[in-house]
């Protein structure tokens, strides 16, 4: 298998993501579970992703999908489009599989993985975390990361902007 189709075969729908969490399961792999829309990939995404996939054997990454991230952001978003940026996740070497997801928050997701570990960058609150009770509920826990200040796919579009 070629090194582009290795990437593009972490990518998966959630009946792909259930085989593989049963196959992870039974050799006690310890699941990983973060989201969010990385629309412009920036060094903050790779420092939490990195850190994320720490925490566990393997790495989980739940993506907005287009119409998530236009509701979500604004009329203008998503820069990329979500097959770019879940082939731009899945090209990291720390992160086992991309879902895309449809919903405004990953709650279904969640609970489909029913993560050990769930992690969210530092500037959220536990509470303010959609789905990290379920988590704890279940047993698993709930991270939080520091990130690089300034470092959003925002200010990055802001700058280009105001650079023209």
């Amino acid at each position: 298998m070629d090194k582009l189709a290795v990437v593009q075969n972490k990518i998966v729908d959630e009946k792909q993501l259930q085989r593989k969490l049963a196959a992870w399961r039974l050799v006690n792999q310890k699941i990983v579970f973060t989201n969010g829309c990385f629309d412009i990939l920036h060094a903050g995404h790779v420092q939490s992703l990195a850190g994320a996939a720490s925490f566990g054997n393997r790495l989980i990454v739940g993506l907005n999908a287009d119409a998530s991230v236009k509701r979500l952001k604004s009329a203008s978003r998503p820069i990329q489009n979500q097959d770019a940026r879940a082939l731009l996740l899945a090209a990291f070497q720390f992160v086992d599989l991309v879902v895309i997801f449809e919903e405004d928050t990953p709650e279904n997701l969640i609970k489909i993985v029913n993560p050990d570990v769930m992690v969210k960058g530092g500037d959220y609150k536990i509470e303010d975390i959609a789905g990290a009770q379920w988590v704890l509920d279940q047993g698993g826990k709930v991270e939080l990361i520091t990130y690089l200040d300034n470092s959003s796919s925002t200010n990055i579009i802001k700058k280009i902007k105001d650079s023209f």
